[in-house]
């Protein structure tokens, strides 16, 4: 099998010390955590930021702040920034992220159920989201929430938006949409073109279990606290990088190596 390719979402915008002490929330602590992570594991570190109340936002000199941190102290790591922010942010106030100098960036492929809100992503957002990506040469990764999104992702490359290796990641698990099932992740998979590479986050308590198929299947692993704040039942991680760390210990137990950065790059053909 292909090296396993290892995201850490280090902090997200849903988590706050309420729910854990341990989540990031300044861009020096993101920046630390999303070093350990790469120390950890990891090769890519996908990226929200916080205000200085804790609360999210897209603002595009924070995301600058943070990433300057992060290449100032692991600068091999990919960063990859996302551009769905939380729910209720604007179109141009999610897109912000991208002017930052990522690599790669995250493109929702469509509107899901999100708990009790709706994640609206329609069409137009999507070409809009895709244009800029690929005019700024940043690598976009499709968040397919469900099954229907992939043909969203399929129907933008086909009207030539995207012209650069298609990388998906199924985030399964989300109360309101797509469960985290096995028989899901298997139906996605088939979905997308052979030459394509895929990721899976498994959200809350699915975060290991869709881990261990993805390993299996070879397909890619994205844990962090932004997805899931256990590390087993009941035991909070109190870091990103435990959540990298177990993965790993996972991947080698069948025999499956972890790949680098500079691995991780050539795989998902990252060439800026």
């Amino acid at each position: 099998m292909r090296k396993l390719i290892i995201t850490a979402a280090v902090c997200g915008a849903e988590v706050t010390r309420k729910h854990t002490p341990y989540i990031p929330l300044t861009p020096e602590e993101i920046s630390e955590e999303a070093c350990a992570a790469r120390e950890a594991g990891a090769s890519i570190v996908h990226i929200h930021v916080r205000d200085e109340r804790g609360n999210p936002t897209q603002n595009v000199k924070v995301f600058k702040r943070t990433i300057d941190l992060i290449r100032a102290k692991c600068p091999d790591v990919i960063i990859q920034v996302s551009t769905g922010g939380a729910v209720g942010m604007s179109a141009e106030e999610r897109l912000q992220s991208i002017y930052a100098d990522p690599e790669m960036a995250t493109l929702d492929v469509g509107t899901t159920n999100f708990g009790n809100d709706v994640f609206v992503n329609d069409m137009p957002l999507i070409r809009h989201f895709a244009k800029k990506m690929n005019e700024m040469h940043i690598m976009p990764e499709f968040e397919c929430f469900e099954i229907g999104h992939i043909y969203n992702a399929l129907r933008v490359v086909k009207e030539g938006l995207i012209k650069r290796h298609l990388h998906f990641d199924f985030v399964l698990g989300v109360p309101g949409a797509c469960p985290a099932d096995i028989r899901n992740l298997v139906r996605m998979v088939e979905s997308i073109p052979p030459e394509a590479t895929w990721t899976v986050a498994g959200i809350g308590k699915h975060e290991f279990e869709m881990a261990a198929h993805a390993i299996a299947m070879g397909g890619n692993v994205r844990v962090g606290l932004e997805d899931n704040i256990y590390l087993s039942k009941g035991v909070l991680a109190k870091s990103n990088a435990d959540l990298v760390e177990k993965v790993v210990r996972m991947s080698k137990e069948i025999g499956r190596e972890i790949a680098t950065p500079q691995e991780a790059r050539i795989l998902l053909e990252i060439k800026n």
